[in-house]
């Protein structure tokens, strides 16, 4: 799949969901049912020039819903960096059933992923589950490519394991711990864990200040250069967080500033900035957005950015 190609398919899809969305007025309207179809567009670009891009087509036998559904998605890749490139393909199964007011629930998307010859059992899951009224547990898993050349031509993946607690304290602050292991195929192993204190001023502004840390460890001291690999890292954030509803339209933005420590480097800082927007359902379809951008240590080394834009949409039948 030659980089132009990609381009040229992302930019005409993209344009002909929003065309399709922009003329929903024209269409007649139509009596909702279980069935849906779909497509989803993913680009990203890092400070190194490695490029990501994804488009997939989806179908669900069972929509009802963006947080409930169960249905297939196929999914083509290409990966760039300099003059050299390599495509990937991923065929999922794809399942959602959450609350959309209390985030409680389940997610899911498990299947085959191949690239450069290499084929793995993919997976990415969550499971959120109430203790109490001011209590709730969480368990996730996520196992997916290490995206550098060198560990996507040797095949190199990781599997991220963990839990979380939120623990409301009153109505308006919620502290949120995590404690994951990350085991890598090349016997590399991290741990991390992170802590969260929201403050939400007032309950219907959608407005919260965040504190945020994070950090890990690795067991190995040399991973031969397939990927970034310091032996500690640690992070501090403050962030705020705006999350608003208007005219069935959802938009979410946060934007964070911190310092960095990595390994015995002097640290230094690192910035947050994410965005998103989702439509209401209109004549049974609807789009949302999201895009991002991060400057902080990956596995392309410490001095590192990151930005993406992804969305999706979605036609009921």
């Amino acid at each position: 799949m030659k980089s132009s190609n990609v381009n040229f398919g992302f930019s005409l899809c993209f344009v002909c969901v929003l065309s399709a969305y922009a003329q929903a007025d024209e269409l007649p309207a139509k009596q909702p049912s279980d069935w849906a179809a779909g497509t989803e567009f993913f680009i990203s670009r890092d400070s190194e020039g490695f490029e990501t891009k994804k488009l997939s087509a989806e179908i669900f036998p069972q929509y009802d819903n963006a947080n409930d559904y169960l249905g297939a998605r196929f999914s083509a890749y290409n990966y760039k960096i300099d003059d050299w490139q390599s495509d990937a393909y991923k065929v999922s199964l794809i399942a959602k059933n959450v609350e959309a007011a209390t985030a409680n629930g389940w997610t899911l998307e498990a299947g085959i992923f191949e690239q450069n010859d290499h084929t793995l059992a993919a997976f990415d899951g969550s499971y959120r589950q109430p203790l109490s009224k001011s209590t709730a547990i969480e368990v996730f898993a996520n196992r997916d490519w290490v995206e550098t050349r060198p560990a996507l031509e040797q095949g190199i993946h990781f599997t991220y394991l963990g839990g979380a607690v939120d623990q409301q304290i009153g109505p308006h602050v919620t502290v949120v711990g995590l404690a994951a292991a990350q085991l890598f195929s090349d016997d590399n192993r991290r741990d991390h864990g992170r802590l969260k204190l929201i403050y939400q001023p007032s309950l219907e502004r959608g407005l919260t200040l965040q504190a945020r840390y994070r950090m890990y460890r690795s067991d190995a001291d040399d991973v031969a250069g397939l990927y970034f690999n310091p032996k500690d890292y640690e992070e501090s954030m403050l962030a705020i967080g705006w999350r608003k509803r208007f005219s069935g339209w959802t938009a979410g933005l946060t934007a964070g500033y911190g310092r960095e420590k990595v390994a015995d480097v002097p640290s230094q800082s690192t910035k947050l900035l994410e965005l998103n927007i989702q439509s209401p359902i209109h004549q049974n379809q609807f789009i949302r957005l999201n895009a991002g951008y991060s400057n902080s240590a990956s596995y392309y080394g410490a001095d590192y950015s990151y930005r993406y834009l992804m969305g999706e949409w979605v036609l009921k039948f």
